[in-house]
């Protein structure tokens, strides 16, 4: 079964934080997560849906899979998938889970390089 959904082409998926009380329930675990939304357009949205599910009864994880803007492959785990019809086609909804620190992580080394060369 294919455990990942793939963008192929066009620019990395945004994110949006979300604060909606029932996402709370699928962040439930040890480590701290942000659970974020993207909306992505799709020519078979419904498809993608049925595949999430599938692989959710069957307890596997679905992934989303994409480029982030230097071209790096990223993959994070999908929490929940929902399918609109739009005037202007499918449009897939999918809340994944990442971490908080991937962020904060790469800017943390590029302050702290800054602050070596500027000590030399």
């Amino acid at each position: 079964m294919d455990d990942k959904i793939t963008i192929i082409e066009g620019p990395p998926p945004t994110f949006e934080l979300l604060h909606e009380g029932w996402t709370i329930g699928l962040n439930e675990g040890p480590n701290p997560y942000e659970l974020v939304l993207t909306r992505l357009r799709t020519f078979n949205s419904a498809a993608l849906v049925e595949r999430c599910r599938r692989a959710w009864k069957e307890h596997s994880t679905v992934y989303l899979e994409f480029r982030d803007e230097l071209g790096i492959e990223e993959k994070l785990p999908i929490m929940a998938a929902r399918t609109l019809e739009t005037e202007d086609g499918d449009l897939l909804l999918l809340w994944v889970r990442r971490d908080p620190e991937e962020d904060g992580a790469e800017s943390d080394d590029f302050e702290s390089d800054e602050s070596e060369d500027e000590s030399d």
